[in-house]
């Protein structure tokens, strides 16, 4: 049974920096690509970041491109969602995805496991 399990949310101020992280119960890790979205109170689930298990491959959604970036260790079954200059917006609950695709997609139907979420609350 694939388990992915994300921690790193809390409760930060605008400007803050935070990273999530997101490990996997998955056997042969590096061949998957792994997906970070996100759910604020009331909207659709989106796309963030995804990162292919080809190197190098990710893909980071416009609106926050210049401040998340996304990384994985191989090594520690572990993708990093790193998000600096934090805003109100980003307030969600962050979940991690793994699918078995080529490279990194933001359409969510291409992952199979997703995780349970963390919540990243940004106060003022």
């Amino acid at each position: 049974q694939v388990e992915l399990v994300e921690s790193g949310g809390g409760l930060v101020q605008v400007g803050d920096s935070v990273r999530l992280s997101c490990v996997a119960s998955l056997r042969f890790f590096m061949t998957y690509t792994l997906g970070w979205f996100r759910q604020a109170p009331g909207k659709e689930r989106e796309f963030v970041a995804a990162i292919g298990w080809r190197a190098g491959a990710t893909s980071v959604e416009d609106s926050v491109k210049d401040r998340f970036t996304v990384s994985r260790d191989n090594a520690k079954n572990t993708v990093y969602l790193q998000m600096n200059s934090l805003q109100l917006e980003d307030t969600a609950v962050y979940m991690c995805a793994a699918g078995q695709i080529s490279g990194p997609s933001a359409d969510e139907t291409s992952y199979e496991s997703w995780g349970q979420g963390t919540q990243v609350t940004v106060s003022s």
